[in-house]
């Protein structure tokens, strides 16, 4: 059975309050917005941001039977979707975000130590490209893709914890943010050196993102794409990042033009606050004929 992205691992239920300041100073009690429960973590926003640029998508992950796997279920029920049980449940996280955009995440990943993503569950699949979040449970599944092009996202990495280093070393296309990295072009020529990456991008905010390829000595850098309104919630940005940048990939577009996709869809879900069941999903249909 063929798609054009299978995406492993990754998905959650995100409780978004909308909070009057971050850091958020101690008191007994803050009235906000309304508290909002939404599909979240990186793994579905991949998902839901490729199968709304048109792209044939599978997923596959472990989840819980409680409600926010129903949650889960329904956001992506119009997605091929393969679902194992999570033992310790859904993952959940509460997000914190400020009049500006920014955002706190506190996480809860549900760990269980030994826990596998079955083969089973996407090893009837021939996909073009295989997205693998960065979950312990997927690390092994690298031999199990041989052949087929391969992508991860390393998210707040500090270039230096073993956690995400199998990802890094195991990927085509490695994406990462410039949050936690003091020398990013260094970690870049690191994840080159010690890995089958033949790209590297290193997203930077609103300062847009660094690009090294193996047949170029020089980091890149590269602008953000115009805002279209005021910033709403950066929650999603990134995953619309890959989304975008993915859809130029699977569509022979060349590495310009991919940063230029995926900045476009970055800016769009920055300035969206996700009326639906993702932040990103209605915004990125906009990055299917962007000038570029």
């Amino acid at each position: 059975m063929t798609r054009d992205v299978l995406v492993l691992g990754g998905a959650g239920v995100d409780t978004t309050v909308y909070v009057p300041t971050l850091p958020l100073p101690y008191k007994d009690t803050y009235h906000v917005p309304p508290v909002v429960d939404r599909i979240g973590n990186t793994g579905a926003g991949v998902a839901l941001g490729c199968h709304a640029l048109g792209l044939d998508v599978a997923f596959a992950d472990l989840i819980g039977d409680d409600p926010q796997g129903t949650l889960i279920r329904h956001a992506l029920r119009d997605v091929d979707c393969r679902w194992g049980p999570a033992e310790a449940g859904t993952r959940r996280s509460v997000l914190l975000v400020g009049p500006d955009g920014r955002r706190t995440s506190l996480h809860d990943p549900k760990v269980t130590p030994g826990e596998r993503l079955p083969r089973d569950l996407y090893a009837d699949l021939r996909p073009r490209h295989v997205h693998v979040s960065i979950m312990d449970f997927c690390r092994h599944v690298y031999p199990d893709l041989a052949g087929i092009p391969t992508s991860t996202d390393l998210h707040d990495w500090d270039g230096a914890a073993d956690y995400q280093k199998d990802f890094a070393h195991n990927s085509d296309l490695v994406f990462l943010s410039a949050t936690a990295l003091v020398d990013p072009a260094a970690t870049m020529r690191d994840i080159l050196a010690n890995g089958r990456a033949h790209t590297v991008v290193c997203t930077r905010g609103a300062d847009g993102c660094l690009v090294l390829t193996r047949d170029s000595a020089s980091v890149r850098t590269f602008p953000a794409a115009p805002l279209p309104g005021p910033v709403a919630d950066s929650n999603g940005a990134g995953d619309a990042f890959v989304s975008g940048f993915l859809y130029g990939v699977l569509n022979g577009r060349s590495v310009d033009e991919c940063v230029k996709l995926g900045a476009v869809a970055g800016a769009h879900a920055c300035t969206t606050e996700g009326t639906h069941e993702s932040p990103i999903t209605e915004t990125l249909l906009l990055t299917r004929t962007p000038a570029l």
